[in-house]
């Protein structure tokens, strides 16, 4: 077994490997324990390694570089992915006020890592970690360390300092996110459950279902008016897409040059807010059911996964002209959306049709509606996307009053780009689209090597250092910079705004991008309504932290 324990000198880059594959392994499964139903998730990777960097033989640093980059760049992209869609959106659904808060956190927590810093004569670099840790927010750790790495006369020892004060701050911080949440439930002795479901409530009229209704005409002032020039508000989005003529059996396809005539029924699809005002226009609702009438029109749900058509409104499709078919609704996601001109399509949205089977065909094959296409992982699109983050990154900003030019890193850079493309969902012949279970396995890998890499490069210094004043003086430091941002803004929000203890739980929980905070904040909820504004504030906060943490090393080390 000789040649095995001899691989640093015969093959360093194989016995990294190696040994970051067992970190791995070792950390997710110190990850998996749970006490009371919180763990350390996939950062126990990081103190998995720790402990064998602090007891290993030296592992080749090139190596460890380029994995904990590599791991950075896959972790940051794969979410910016998955955010873009909705990272204007959330700004706009949830309004202002909540990530006005959490802007308020980010920015209190950074004063408070370069006051407590100044207090208590902490090197710079390590109010970098400290500021990360603190907030448990790894991306920003990952951006610190590239900002150092850039800026002129900064020594190997304080590179290695953010990871160290990272490491130090990083477990009390979970716990005074978690200790956060409570303290706050204490003192207003709130019910969870209560509230819980008094937000769920709340929230319920932003998600409208769409129904189906039968209206028949019996206006005399609209008679013989075509379907395209009924008197509708263009505010009111309800499909006309079947209609039976008075006195026949069978239903046919509702086309806009169609005329209506007294008698006709038709079948209407929208919000039942929407369906009553277009039944005052047209007469009457029926209780019978058209899709179940005999006649040439079938129902189908069609995936568009066509690249050729993403983008594209409705309207510009023409799917009645070209086809003989008409949309009803639109599913993307979990949302219901009416079939109107205007609404553009992305990858994976599923549109109702209403044809003949033969023309249903034609249109599902111009559409797309590949389940193959929606499981693959378009790797051309990941591969570009990569590379135009790392030059975004990389590229210096020249910033008034800032000694150096600023950089967004390969934590800002391939996060930016990502969350653009994200929300674009296709440029040019590339459609950015990762299946979820493929954007999570690349994430967790990613995060996995970068947290393996980090701690083995951090664990030879790491418990020489716990140990000592200075280990101490960073514990009380990250408490700090945990727990005063949180209890401040959550004071305000509930005594002063009077929000909702759903809304504050899911705010700390995303102002921190903590997971662990989140699955406790949803236990004691007894839901998953956390989830609502952690998501809402998750992805300003994310770029907020890794923007903030350059300025930081720029400010106090440039």
């Amino acid at each position: 077994m000789n040649w095995l324990f001899q691989l640093y000198e015969t093959n360093p880059p194989a016995q990294a490997f190696a040994v970051i594959s067992l970190v791995c392994m070792g950390g997710m499964i110190l990850g998996s324990l749970r006490l009371r139903g919180i763990g350390l998730g996939t950062s126990g990777v990081l103190f998995m390694g720790i402990l064998v960097g602090n007891f290993s033989e030296p592992i080749d640093h090139h190596t460890l570089e380029f994995l904990k980059e590599f791991g950075l760049v896959l972790f940051v992209f794969t979410i910016g992915l998955q955010l873009g869609p909705g990272f204007f959106a959330s700004m706009r659904q949830m309004g202002l006020r909540l990530n006005l808060l959490a802007v308020a956190i980010v920015a209190t927590g950074a004063v408070m890592a370069v006051g407590m810093g100044w207090l208590m004569g902490l090197d710079s670099a390590a109010v970098l970690g400290l500021f990360s840790g603190g907030t448990t927010n790894t991306p920003s750790l990952g951006a610190a360390q590239q900002t150092l790495a850039g800026l002129p006369a900064i020594t190997d020892e304080q590179l290695a300092l953010p990871a160290l004060a990272y490491a130090v701050s990083y477990p009390m911080a979970v716990v005074g996110i978690i200790g956060t949440i409570l303290l706050l439930k204490t003192i207003y002795r709130i019910d969870a459950r209560e509230e819980s479901a008094q937000f769920a409530a709340e929230q319920q009229p932003q998600a409208v279902p769409l129904i189906q209704r039968t209206l028949v005409m019996s206006n005399v002032e609209i008679d013989g008016t075509s379907i395209d020039a009924l008197p509708i508000s263009p505010d009111n989005f309800v499909t006309i897409s079947l209609i039976r003529r008075v006195g026949q059996s069978d239903v046919e396809l509702a086309a806009g040059n169609m005329i209506l005539h007294q008698g006709d029924s038709i079948l209407a699809v929208g919000t039942a807010d929407h369906l009553d005002k277009v039944q005052k226009v047209i007469g009457y609702a029926s209780d019978e059911d058209l899709t179940t009438t005999t006649g040439l029109a079938a129902y189908r749900p069609v995936i568009i996964t066509n690249a050729k058509v993403l983008g594209k409104t409705l309207g510009e499709l023409s799917l009645e002209q070209r086809f003989g078919v008409i949309a009803t609704k639109l599913v993307r996601g979990d949302v219901e959306l009416t079939a109107v001109d205007e609404l553009q399509t992305k990858f994976g949205d599923t549109i109702q049709l209403v044809g003949t089977e033969e023309n249903l065909d034609r249109a599902s094959q111009f559409l797309g509606n590949s389940v193959k296409a929606l499981n693959e992982t378009n790797f051309i699109s990941l591969f570009a996307g990569i590379a135009l983050g790392i030059a975004l990154g990389t590229m210096p900003i020249p910033v008034p009053g800032l000694p150096v030019p600023l950089r967004l890193s390969l934590a800002g850079g391939p996060l930016l780009v990502a969350i653009l493309v994200g929300r674009l969902g296709k440029i040019g012949p590339l459609v950015w689209h990762i299946p979820l279970n493929a954007n999570l396995a690349l994430r967790e890998l990613g995060i996995a090597l970068f947290f393996a890499s980090v701690g083995l490069i951090a664990g030879p210094k790491f418990f020489e250092v716990v140990f000592s004043i200075r280990g101490v003086l960073w514990l009380v430091a990250g408490i700090l910079v945990t727990i005063v941002p949180l209890m401040l803004v959550g004071l305000f929000a509930r005594q002063i705004l009077r929000m909702n203890f759903v809304s504050i739980a899911g705010l700390i929980a995303g102002s921190m991008t903590d997971p662990p905070a989140l699955a406790f904040a949803s236990s004691i909820c007894q839901s998953e309504t956390p989830a609502v504004t952690y998501a809402a504030v998750y992805p300003l906060t994310m770029v907020l932290r890794i923007m903030t943490v350059q300025i930081l090393a720029v400010l106090l080390l440039g």
